[in-house]
């Protein structure tokens, strides 16, 4: 089911298409709320210049990694995500420049990923990001970032909206994958176009010679492309499911293969593990004139 319905968002076949028809109904509302949502927002300002990184389709789209290429720019920078899969609730401390507080079960893959990924950044996860934005502010941030915050209408923030390529369904949830009606793209500070602004580049860490790629994120199929040839056998798992060692050994034994291949993502929900393990490193390869703009707002802000 989960298959099908990620098919029928990013690559829909000839039989996704009724079961398009049939939401049709309920997307236009629910594009029609988000609207209104957005048109009589009050924008809240804490004082510090706020970068938010989003996009209006549900799944990946390269967020991670440019915040990441984001935050590694700034000094005293906190950066405040939802922290999607993890098993815990509230605002949560996952780093304080660079310290890490937590594992990656009670901070979630993502923000653990960019928490090892930037040692003098802080990053916090919560559902509430008023609340994360406050502690961060009190703490000495001078800069935050907000992972995934594009529909965070209530916030004064600087929007930079990242598009992926290759999303053949245009529609609203639950007959597409956007979040909110195309149009509201318009809304954004910066709007980033892979594939012109900027393009992924992805190394494959400890290759070996026989490899099951093994993830657990939304839409796997977009990894095909980037995926070596001796892999043996693809493993999907739910969108931040977490992972059993003994599983994987049994997969690796099943398939004679000499390693895992997963995503960084995926990695640092690995650790500790003692298994051979490949990793797909993705960078951003992210065009100047993008981090110019970016700077000059946050500049600009602190002048003002």
């Amino acid at each position: 089911m989960r298959k099908f319905f990620e098919m029928m968002f990013f690559a829909p076949k000839w039989y996704h298409y009724p079961i398009i028809v049939i939401l049709l109904p309920l997307s236009f509302v629910y594009g029609f709320v988000m609207q209104l949502r957005r048109k009589f927002a009050k924008h809240i300002s804490f004082g510090v210049p706020i970068l938010s990184v989003g996009n209006l389709i549900v799944g990946g789209t390269g967020k991670t990694p440019f915040v990441i290429a984001l935050a590694s720019r700034y000094k005293d920078v906190t950066i405040i995500s939802r922290g999607y899969g993890r098993q815990s609730k509230g605002l949560l401390e996952v780093s304080k420049q660079g310290k890490i507080l937590v594992d990656v079960i009670q901070s979630g893959d993502e923000a653990m990923l960019m928490a090892t990924s930037l040692p003098n950044a802080s990053v916090m996860v919560s559902e509430n990001r008023q609340q994360a934005i406050e502690l961060a502010v009190q703490q000495g941030a001078k800069v935050i970032i907000l992972d995934d915050g594009f529909n965070r209408v209530e916030l004064e923030k600087f929007d930079i909206l990242l598009e992926p390529l290759g999303i053949k369904n245009h529609y609203t949830f639950p007959a597409g994958p956007f979040r909110e009606f195309m149009s509201t793209r318009k809304k954004a500070n910066l709007i980033i176009k892979e594939g012109k602004a900027f393009n992924r580049l992805v190394t494959i860490v400890n290759p070996s010679d026989t490899m099951v790629l093994v993830t657990a994120i939304a839409y796997p199929q977009r990894l095909d492309a980037y995926l070596p040839t001796n892999v043996v056998k693809k493993v999907y798992y739910d969108d931040h499911m977490y992972f059993d060692e003994s599983k994987l050994q049994k997969i690796l034994e099943e398939n004679q293969a000499t390693s895992l291949l997963c995503t960084s993502k995926d990695k640092v929900k690995m650790q500790g593990f003692k298994l051979p393990i490949s990793e797909m490193k993705l960078k951003l390869e992210i065009q100047n004139e993008i981090f110019t703009q970016v700077d000059a707002y946050v500049e600009g802000y602190k002048d003002a």
